[in-house]
């Protein structure tokens, strides 16, 4: 990927983007935020979550699901991929809620309450892979959070403690090779500066990487 300067953009324009955009996944917007661990996807899914609420105040936010909560352990990086399609998104295709259950990482088993994600007219997902080639087509829009390597791996030990590390190493060693053999970067509408020293309101703004894809419906 050729590097090139940062332009900074606003949250609500997206917002906007997305609502004149089709759906494509039933009759919900589907947005896959993408990208390797510590790279800022999950804070750049809940300001669009936050920003497309303010921008239709009588609906609902738009539910955003966490991979990670679905994922069977550190072994289902990238296997989690039928459970969430069978849960969650045949569900919303067919106009129907999905649900899912949460993952407890600390006790090593999935939890026994159900998470309803309900067919809304735009749904988030957030994790590793959710931009893979399997579901582009029925992608509204698709986004790829990247940072620098050292500050992603000192984000995701400052969050998760020092005692992942050995998992987390194996776990960024999967994430290039999913990358590249699924060409996720060269199939993305957006990428997103998740640590950009640019002057801008992170709660308000975001960072765009060239080259984007062209955004016609």
């Amino acid at each position: 990927m050729v590097a090139v300067a940062g332009v900074v953009e606003a949250y609500p324009d997206l917002a906007r983007r997305i609502m004149d955009r089709p759906a494509r996944l039933g009759r919900t917007r589907l947005i896959a935020v993408d990208g390797p661990s510590g790279a800022g996807k999950t804070h750049f899914a809940e300001r669009l979550a936050d920003t497309l609420q303010a921008l239709v105040p009588d609906r609902d936010r738009p539910p955003i699901v966490h991979t990670d909560d679905l994922l069977a352990g550190w072994a289902d990086q990238f296997t989690f991929w039928p459970r969430l399609e069978e849960q969650v998104l045949a569900p919303i295709r067919a106009g129907h809620p999905g649900h899912y259950r949460c993952y407890d990482w600390d006790r090593g088993c999935f939890t026994s309450n159900w998470t309803t994600v309900p067919a809304a007219p735009v749904v988030i997902l957030e994790g590793v892979s959710v931009a893979r080639s399997a579901v582009r087509a029925e992608l509204t829009l698709s986004v790829f959070v990247t940072a620098p390597d050292q500050l992603r791996l000192d984000r995701a030990l400052a969050r998760d403690g020092v005692a992942i590390r050995p998992y987390l190493e194996e776990w960024r060693r999967g994430e290039l090779i999913h990358f590249a053999a699924d060409a996720t970067v060269e199939h993305v509408d957006l990428m997103i500066d998740g640590a950009s020293d640019l002057p801008h309101d992170p709660g308000v703004h975001y960072v765009r990487l060239s080259p984007r894809r062209a955004e016609s419906p």
